[in-house]
């Protein structure tokens, strides 16, 4: 198979597009026929040896946990899925090897759902990893109907999902993004408002009580900035500020979760999520993909497109 590959760590220069052994297929898992494979920071991260400490990593090293293909052979227990069925996943696995920036994936069930009918394939590549994230963190701090949030990043790959998530629930949003990117917060749902100083200010003017939860997609102190403004402090949750736990809210590291996969792509298929796409690059191109992705410019997800 085809694949973008690395013997090292480094920047996306170390990365080759070159012809790998196909996956070996496990009892549990499928081998999925990529269509579309999302680009998410943290695979850049990993790429430069950060998910170390944490993960075995083992090379060469395909990058890559975000997926939309379909099924091309089922292992020896799997009752859930037939060749032919199209799937999305987040295939994060134990160690760090056998990722989606291919033309094959072996994926284990649980990290697997079927792909929303909605969604074209690049727009399904998108979702897993950052729906996750943001529905994962809106569990976290508990919102519910009724209540008021302020999603910081919201015009992000992440932030624009979760936008959409909490406006399904019945929440009014608030979000920060550059003065370019209101018109697309407005037309998902939400109160958009310019980050950087003053900000609380800002977010007093449009909610003088303040929020009931604060997600933080973006890092840099906003975790600060949303416990001024949260009535109970305890209630932000953050996916970048290493010290969040100490301040009294929640640290989120996304996890594979097959039920709630399934839960996004319901909320796609009934025209209340869509995953905007800021740009498809074919899978040779993987590393102008990253370069794209460490400029944090990005409006939506940007997505591989493999076969």
């Amino acid at each position: 198979m085809k694949a973008i590959s690395t013997e090292r760590y480094g920047d996306p220069e170390v990365l080759t597009y070159t012809d790998l052994p196909d996956p070996k297929v496990a009892p549990d898992s499928v081998l999925i026929r990529v269509r579309a494979a999302g680009v998410n920071p943290v695979d850049w991260k990993a790429l430069a040896g950060y998910l170390d400490p944490m993960l075995n990593v083992h090379f060469p090293l395909i990058p890559g946990w975000d997926v939309a293909g379909v099924v091309e052979a089922v292992g020896v227990d799997v009752p859930e899925y037939e060749v032919g069925d199209e799937v999305i996943g987040y295939v994060r696995k134990d160690d760090l090897q056998h990722g989606t920036y291919a033309e094959l994936v072996a994926a284990p069930v649980r990290t697997l759902a079927r792909k929303p009918a909605s969604l074209s394939w690049q727009q399904a590549a998108g979702l897993p990893l950052a729906g996750l994230t943001a529905y994962q963190a809106a569990d976290r701090v508990g919102a519910e109907a009724g209540e008021t949030a302020l999603v910081h990043a919201a015009a992000g790959g992440v932030g624009s999902l979760g936008v959409q998530i909490l406006v399904a629930r019945g929440l009014r949003v608030i979000g920060t993004a550059s003065e370019r990117n209101h018109d697309f917060l407005r037309s998902l749902g939400a109160e958009p408002v310019t980050y950087g100083d003053g900000l609380a200010d800002r977010v007093r003017a449009l909610a003088p009580d303040g929020v009931d939860v604060a997600l933080d997609f973006v890092g840099g102190g906003v975790v600060d900035v949303s416990q001024e403004l949260l009535k109970d402090r305890g209630r932000v949750a953050s996916i970048a500020d290493g010290e969040v736990k100490e301040k009294g809210g929640h640290l989120v590291w996304v996890r594979p979760d097959s039920d709630r996969l399934t839960a996004l792509g319901a909320l796609a298929d009934a025209g209340k999520l869509t995953v905007a796409v800021d740009a498809v690059y074919p899978l040779s191109e993987a590393p102008e993909a990253l370069r794209r992705s460490m400029a944090g410019r990005a409006r939506g997800k940007i997505v591989l497109e493999v076969s």
